[in-house]
């Protein structure tokens, strides 16, 4: 597939669909160019895979999953190995239930115990996190499911998280907050990166041309697509200030607002127009590049979900009793 080719047929109202999404977990499709939705999932230790019908929140039930460890267990293993087992076999249930990326892995440092998330961290030494990170997202991706590695950055506690500011200096950043992510960036090559809520030094993440611009793009070479995190705080004009635009899988617009807000871009931010293929387009392609998967309903049947597991003692699998609790040789 010609993707350059086929984003130059696009309407710039279709481009638009494809950056907000059509709700929180599909992209839009452009059924006139064979354009097709593509479905995320929530992870990382496992799908939480909505029913199509049901909410957001998992107030009703979730499609069953095989549940892993959390990180906070496996990156006491130490294990890359492990890591990458894990990866694939996350790969291989996506591939059943036909899902393109896996909203994760969480790579955010563990920096105080009442971040109601610490959970899903796997440390508080940048090194292992990072290093962790990077083979269980090489375990996914080598199934041909995309990542998404979240929250960019210093996401480190949940009270108020989608409006505090995390006052961090330069230093801490780059020695503390920043490693993990630019580990798996480098390593990894990961499909997506998310956003966090908070602001940075009263910054929003997603409007954060020193984190989005300066650091991702032009020190790391990430060249892939930013997805702001569903309700984000962003807003159309903070655009101007660093020229780019980032794909949302939330459609929090109507389109009556869309059309306002693609006035705008054609009014107000002329850049769009003279480099299209740099901001809008750029986007659009990598977007467009979701759709390379190729589903084998062979993988990950669901009577065989109970052999995805892991002895956390010999690095080998071994079954879970069930999705919440599990039991390792010799405990019970």
């Amino acid at each position: 597939m010609d993707i350059k080719a086929l984003v130059s047929q696009m309407t710039l109202e279709e481009k638009a669909g494809l950056c907000s999404g059509l709700d929180f977990w599909h992209t839009k499709p452009v059924e006139r160019l064979g354009v097709p939705s593509v479905m995320v999932s929530d992870g990382p230790h496992g799908l939480r895979k909505q029913d199509e019908k049901v909410d957001h929140l998992g107030v009703n039930d979730s499609i069953k999953a095989v549940c892993m460890p959390a990180a906070c267990a496996t990156a006491s293993s130490f294990d890359r190995d492990l890591m990458g087992r894990m990866g694939q076999a996350i790969g291989d249930s996506c591939q059943h239930e036909k899902l393109g990326v896996v909203l994760g892995p969480a790579v955010n440092i563990k920096r105080s115990p009442l971040c109601g998330r610490n959970f899903e961290y796997f440390s508080e030494d940048p090194y292992l996190a990072g290093e962790m990170s990077a083979a269980y997202i090489n375990g996914v991706q080598s199934k041909n499911v995309g990542t998404s590695i979240k929250h960019f950055a210093a996401n480190n506690q949940e009270y108020r998280r989608m409006s505090c500011s995390a006052q961090v200096s330069e230093r801490a950043l780059r020695e503390i907050y920043l490693p993990p992510f630019e580990t798996v960036v480098k390593e990894s090559d990961p499909w997506t990166v998310m956003c966090s809520y908070n602001r940075i030094n009263g910054v929003f993440a997603s409007e954060n041309r020193d984190l989005l611009t300066e650091i991702l793009r032009k020190e790391w070479g990430f060249a892939k697509d930013v997805f702001i995190d569903s309700a984000d705080q962003a807003t159309i004009t903070e655009l101007r200030k660093y020229k780019r635009l980032q794909g949302c899988l939330y459609n929090f617009i109507d389109a009556y607002k869309r059309v306002e807000i693609l006035d705008r871009i054609k009014l107000q931010l002329g850049w769009i127009q003279q480099g299209c293929y740099l901001v809008v387009d750029a986007c659009i392609e990598h977007l467009s590049e979701l759709d390379r998967y190729s589903w084998d309903d062979e993988k990950d049947e669901p009577e065989d979900r109970n052999d995805h597991t892991i002895n956390a003692n010999q690095y080998s699998w071994i079954p879970y009793r069930n999705m919440i609790g599990f039991e390792m040789e010799g405990m019970k």
